[in-house]
């Protein structure tokens, strides 16, 4: 949550972001936290005061008695019974304004960083990155403006794959590659368990499986200590992070435990660090964990949600970053950098999005979503959203570094990205490599799932 010094350093600029983030009644909701914490203060003095002429009337009462002056002993003690329950008035008072200011700030969004787009929608996120076209021709026909850089395949391997690929406009979509191949059965899931949990079967099952390790094996290498994380959080652990009070009706709750099935491993990972001080040289802490995710999706209907574009369980490998606030963009760059490079082995189409300050998430302070072209769907699929939490889960989660020049301590900076999510990742693996052999594996690919080919 914010900060009271984010808002007292300037004011204008916090409600000036949080317009940006669309965030009706900021200004009314910036002033109440401000005459909230207004209350608490006024309250903290005169409970102060009120402590400071106990203690001098309680210093005066054993020279009263040693003077025999019983009478006003009497009377001083009867003003200190009087002053004790004015002080738990007072500290009735400073709880109930931090409570209810506390309530309140868990109810603001994070402030957006200056370099976050303006706009209302998905529609006004700003292009930066166009990745693994095989022709300039198709990049100038499906992408809008603000592409700023434009990496290609190498070689050889584009050559290849050019060869192998079947035309744009006799491509499946990938629920009836899963059905041609046996690979995924969606009304099996039906039966089990409902719409949205899929059954992935044979070569789909193994598919699955080679992307995970894949994933795991690649932020390995890059330096991520792996963390195998429950599943279920408290609800201690979903305010932490955000999800709470905000995306309480996305969550599927356990209520006669108060538990919630998680929505991403960012929520138990990053909890790892709750109420928790960490020497500076010990950061950045860079974590890496594989989990099944749980999202209702409510209100989620149409095309869009066909197959495996939008599902109530699914598998994710996450990535969470601790840092100083000093080095936190570096540390998102490096993120970005990570997950632009599994997209570029796995040899798919993908463009990178700064996100609009009407898209972001209820926590980010800047997002990047990375998306996948479906040459079978004709339309970009999301697959990773990696942001820079500035201190905002920090604070909530009282995640704290202890400075190494100075032993001050400290907010943290989190940030966490999906790397990768699999359900579209499978969908546009299946829809883009189609050939008349079967389905092309990425090289990359090749040793984990143990073979060139879904035949």
């Amino acid at each position: 949550m914010l900060t009271l010094k984010q808002i007292y350093d300037d004011k204008a600029k916090v409600i000036a972001g949080l317009q940006k983030k669309h965030f009706a009644g900021a200004v009314e909701a910036i002033d109440e936290v401000l005459r909230l914490d207004g209350e608490r203060k006024s309250a903290q003095q005169a409970k102060d005061a009120a402590a400071a002429q106990m203690n001098q009337i309680s210093k005066s009462i054993g020279a009263l008695m040693a003077q025999g002056k019983r009478d006003e002993a009497e009377t001083a003690k009867a003003q200190t019974g009087a002053l004790k329950a004015q002080i738990a008035e007072f500290d009735a008072k400073m709880s109930e304004a931090e409570e209810a200011q506390t309530k309140l700030l868990l109810t603001i969004p994070n402030v957006p960083y200056d370099i976050v787009p303006e706009g209302a929608s998905a529609e006004d996120n700003l292009a930066v990155t166009i990745g693994n076209w095989p022709n300039q021709p198709m990049i100038d026909a499906i992408t809008k403006d603000g592409a700023i850089a434009l990496r290609n395949w190498d070689g050889e391997t584009d050559e290849k794959i050019a060869a192998e690929r079947i035309a744009q406009s006799e491509k499946l979509p990938h629920w009836e590659l899963a059905k041609k191949y046996n690979l995924i059965d969606f009304d099996l899931g039906v039966k089990i368990s409902g719409a949205g949990f899929p059954v992935y079967i044979g070569q789909g099952a193994r598919l699955q499986r080679a992307l995970i390790n894949f994933f795991l094996s690649e932020a390995n290498k890059a330096g991520y200590t792996e963390i195998m994380p429950p599943t279920v959080v408290n609800t201690a652990s979903g305010y932490g992070t955000g999800q709470l009070p905000d995306k309480e009706g996305q969550m599927y709750h356990c209520e006669v435990d108060d538990l919630y099935l998680i929505p991403t491993a960012e929520v138990p990972v990053t909890n790892i660090y709750r109420d928790v001080i960490i020497d500076e040289d010990k950061l950045p802490i860079k974590n890496c964990a594989y989990t099944e995710c749980f999202r209702r999706e409510a209100g989620s209907y149409g095309k869009d949600v066909r197959g495996l574009n939008r599902l109530h369980e699914f598998s994710k490998i996450e990535i969470v970053r601790i840092d100083t606030p000093e080095h936190s963009d570096a540390s998102h760059k490096e993120m970005l950098e990570h997950v632009e490079g599994l997209l570029k082995k796995l040899e798919l189409p993908y463009r990178i999005l700064r996100l609009s300050g009407g898209d972001m998430s209820f926590t980010a302070a800047l997002c990047y979503d990375f998306e996948v072209y479906s040459e079978a769907q004709h339309r970009w699929l999301e697959v990773s959203s990696t942001s820079n939490f500035d201190t905002y889960q920090a604070n909530r989660l009282k995640c704290r570094y202890r400075r190494a020049e100075d032993k001050k301590v400290q907010l943290c900076h989190t940030l966490n990205g999906s790397a990768l999510a699999l359900p579209r990742i499978v969908a546009a693996l299946l829809e883009n490599n189609q050939c008349e052999e079967g389905i092309r594996i990425p090289k990359a690919l090749q040793p984990f799932f143990g073979d060139d080919m879904i035949r």
